[in-house]
């Protein structure tokens, strides 16, 4: 029975990313973005528990891309095109083409060995994060006529970003110490304080999109952040 454990688990995910599809066809997208973050809270347990229990195996990595790519892939794709139909029409057909970037992403991290202890493109999960918290933003965004156009280019820079060769660094921790794992701790912090302000904003106004926009504001800090890292390195 333990063996299917993170299995099932998996599968919570990939229900989470489903329904998310409907909540986010219908235009609840800060439904669909919990969803989304339930759907993480389940993709970081499984693997966790499927090397704790000793079952690790080819089946779950399988079951593990298929669910990301319909959480991270198709949920935020569908998001984004639910939230820019009203101003450009069909033309937000393009934004699902992050689904397919997000499944070739999953697929080449399978089979790439250089990415266990960092990443080569921007993370699905990342990629997700930051649209979720867009489109959960009031329609008041996209007031200027260029905004909507800008979005979907930014869609395709994502997708390309996720294929890209770019390093970025991983989340987990080299050690305890300041040290060993200071990268982490900064950008940690900085997260804590995004978030901090976020939540005060949408309680100021009102405004449950403006915590939303956490995910947004946390995954721009990631690219400044990674990107200052790699100038530094390469001066040195």
């Amino acid at each position: 029975m333990k063996k299917h454990i993170p299995n099932i688990i998996t599968c919570c995910n990939l229900l989470c990313g489903a329904v998310a599809v409907i909540m986010a066809v219908h235009g609840a997208f800060t439904y669909a973005f919990a969803l989304m973050l339930l759907g993480a809270f389940f993709d970081f347990f499984d693997g966790l528990i499927a090397r704790r229990l000793g079952v690790s195996g080819p089946l779950g990595i399988q079951m593990d891309s298929l669910a990301d790519d319909i959480t991270f892939g198709l949920a935020p794709a569908v998001m984004l095109f639910s939230y820019l139909r009203p101003a450009i029409g069909w033309w937000s057909l393009i934004a699902l083409l992050m689904a397919a970037f997000a499944a070739a992403r999953l697929a080449r991290f399978n089979i790439d060995e250089r990415q266990t202890s960092s990443f080569l493109g921007l993370a699905t999960p990342a990629n997700a994060l930051f649209w979720g918290g867009i489109t959960c933003m009031p329609y008041a965004l996209l007031a200027w006529n260029a905004m909507p156009w800008l979005l979907l280019c930014l869609s395709l820079v994502s997708g390309w970003l996720m294929l890209s060769e770019v390093p970025f660094f991983s989340l987990k921790l080299h050690g305890r110490g300041w040290s060993e794992s200071r990268t982490q701790y900064i950008f940690i912090i900085g997260c804590v304080v995004l978030v901090a302000f976020c939540i005060a904003e949408a309680v100021r106004y009102s405004q449950p999109g403006f915590a939303c926009f956490a995910g947004t504001a946390c995954i721009v800090w990631y690219v400044i952040f990674n990107l200052l890292i790699l100038t530094l390195d390469r001066k040195s």
